[in-house]
């Protein structure tokens, strides 16, 4: 039998390991940048078109490459990184693997521009789908300078997975702001499409931190300090007021790498337990530095899963830690939360004894005296009252007057008729009053009603989430929907990224009701609300709507109308657990049957389930 078994040719395998190393613009972002954070860089440009599609270039001031390291980075497991497999544990730079090159030539068209600093001159390397189109000498900066152009120009089914520009380009910015934490001393800038979107300067991870989310950020961070001997800790967690649904502002460092860790996330929830509401995750942005001996990051391409030798261990310094910093900034209650200080002995009277007060009683006192004995007072001007007592009338006046003309006398009450409590309701006539309700609420989750073959189950969040759906559809799509102004403009505080899909949603938030007076980098002013959405929820309801922006998998059909209508239901539905009255059951369930779809919500789940006479019926037998 033939041999069957072929070696793949180099391109083949490169395209095959791009698969996992590029899986998408924001992938060539990370491994391009990591690249010129290991090659010293203090400046680091990022030129972003077409959200990566037709170019991603990274321009840094490192020390650059020679002749023969250029054409030999493009080669696959080729790296300056590590020389043999004991230096996997004493990893202190990004990359190791040596195919981030090797992968992104052979699926883009590369341009290679690179000078060490002794070198007049630099070298210039083109690359098509793996083959080398063009080498040369060329005139460039010290440092390096990689183009990407045309990403998966020669695999057609991959480019046509990509998700559209505004999901790719939040990818981007995503790995853009995790290199950018974690390297505070190093400054970064970021273009799309010719305009500036960051502008970071060399900083403390302090400021690093609020020049990406926002000038208010500052105010939500509490500092996390720790140093043992397995673990140091720094950076910082948010203050419970201002936890988010979303966990879009959640990073974890290890070694100044990103790293993804559901262990290490519930150590900061533990941590957080009874300050924040549930359903609400806090922020963090902390660095945690270990022994390299002690991790292993070679699991996964991406690099983002790292295994510890002893997670235990690090779980409890790091929940111990943030409860620390908590307590000790006074954002935790302290042991003693009824303390009142005001209650609180002054210094001055420390050292005096109590003294027992004197007590005076008027023992002529009666109330029903129409002259009352007043009691001797000190003729003294500090206790002198200027109230003029006067002779008030005898309890029996209160009476006078009850008598009329030809009835009997003022103490026979026999002819005045009082109210009866006395209960004169059966039970018979309970269950008659029992049977004419048309609907139930059951555990305050479901809305029972009857109907002719049985009874109806209605999922009272799931069935208010489609009426809403419909309204607000009805509203964004005829641009006929009314609005409440507010008597002050309320002020909302935005990082750049929440920012920017807010102003791409601008259009269809004012159809949907919403009136904006201003809208400035990291602040949005609204005067004017949908009329049934109350002020105290707009910021919860904002940002519900971000993070389905951000979480959104649109297709070609994706329609900012239908996810705006789609949040919008979900953030003002009925909640499960809230009780209905007795008219609100009977508005849900007519307003349900009276959408177009009353079946499913806009989630396309059930909203309810019917249960017919036959099917009770073998319940019990």
């Amino acid at each position: 039998m033939a041999d069957i078994i072929q070696l793949l040719p180099d391109h083949v395998a490169n395209q095959i390991a791009a698969g996992e190393v590029v899986q998408r613009p924001a992938s060539v972002v990370k491994e391009l940048l990591e690249n010129a954070i290991d090659a010293k860089a203090e400046t680091i440009k990022l030129l972003v078109k077409d959200a990566g599609k037709t170019l991603v270039q990274v321009i840094d001031d490192g020390v650059g490459m020679s002749i023969t390291d250029a054409r030999l980075s493009f080669e696959r497991h080729a790296t300056s990184k590590i020389r043999s497999a004991e230096d996997l544990f004493q990893l202190n730079t990004k990359g190791f693997r040596g195919e981030a090159l090797a992968s992104i030539a052979a699926i883009a068209h590369v341009e290679l521009k690179t000078k060490q600093a002794q070198d007049e001159v630099g070298t210039t390397i083109t690359i098509e789908g793996s083959e080398i189109v063009d080498q040369d000498v060329v005139v460039t900066p010290t440092g390096t300078s990689i183009a990407v152009k045309h990403l998966f120009f020669n695999i057609p089914a991959r480019r046509n997975f990509l998700k559209s520009n505004t999901v790719e380009t939040r990818h981007i910015i995503d790995e853009f702001q995790r290199v950018a934490l974690a390297h505070p001393s190093i400054s970064f800038v970021m273009y799309h499409n010719g305009s500036e979107v960051f502008n970071l300067p060399q900083s403390n991870y302090r400021q690093r931190i609020v020049n990406i989310f926002g000038p208010k950020t500052n105010e939500k961070l509490v500092p996390v300090n720790e140093d043992t001997d397995v673990l140091k800790i720094s950076g910082f967690v948010g203050k419970p007021e201002y936890a988010k649904k979303s966990r879009g502002e959640q990073f974890f460092f290890v070694n100044h790498r990103f790293i993804k860790s559901a262990y290490l996330n519930h150590a900061i929830t533990a941590a957080f337990e009874g300050l924040i509401k549930e359903g609400t995750h806090a922020s963090y942005f902390l660095n945690l530095e270990v022994n390299p001996q002690t991790i292993d990051i070679n699991i996964h391409p991406t690099k983002t899963e790292i295994k510890f030798d002893d997670e235990h261990t690090l779980y409890a310094i790091l929940r111990a830690s943030v409860k620390h910093s908590l307590g000790q900034f006074n954002i935790a209650p302290v042991l003693d939360f009824e303390h009142d200080a005001n209650l609180d002995t002054p210094y001055d009277y420390s050292n005096k004894s109590a003294s027992t007060p004197t007590i005076e009683v008027d023992r002529t006192f009666n109330p029903f005296n129409s002259e009352r004995s007043t009691p001797s007072r000190p003729s003294t001007p500090s206790s002198y009252s200027g109230r003029k007592d006067t002779p008030t009338a005898s309890w029996e006046s209160l009476y006078v007057g009850m008598e009329s003309k030809g009835t009997k006398s003022k103490n026979d009450f026999s002819e005045i008729q009082f109210e009866s409590v006395e209960s004169t309701a059966s039970l018979f006539e309970d269950s008659q009053i029992a049977s004419k309700q048309a609907t139930y609420q059951l555990q305050n989750k479901y809305v029972l009603s009857t109907i002719k073959s049985g009874m109806l189950v209605i999922d009272q969040n799931r069935a208010h989430q489609r009426i809403l759906y419909e309204d607000f559809l009805k509203y964004i799509t005829g641009k006929d929907t009314v609005s409440q102004q507010l008597l002050f403009p309320l002020q909302i505080q935005l990082s750049k990224q929440e920012h920017d899909i807010v102003l791409n949603l601008k259009s269809d938030l004012e159809y949907a009701g919403f009136v904006f007076q201003n809208i400035e980098a990291h602040m949005v002013e609204i005067i004017g609300l949908p009329i049934n959405v109350p002020e105290s929820e707009v910021s919860i309801i904002l940002e519900q709507l971000i993070s389905d922006v951000e979480h959104e998998v649109p297709d070609a059909n994706f329609s900012a109308a239908d996810l705006l209508a789609k949040s919008l239901s979900k953030s003002l539905a009925i909640k499960s657990g809230q009780s209905l009255t007795q008219t609100e059951q009977d508005h849900l369930v007519n307003s349900l049957f009276a959408c177009k779809d009353p079946n499913v919500s806009p989630n396309n789940k059930p909203t309810f389930i019917t249960m017919t006479v036959d099917e009770l019926d073998k319940k019990f037998m």
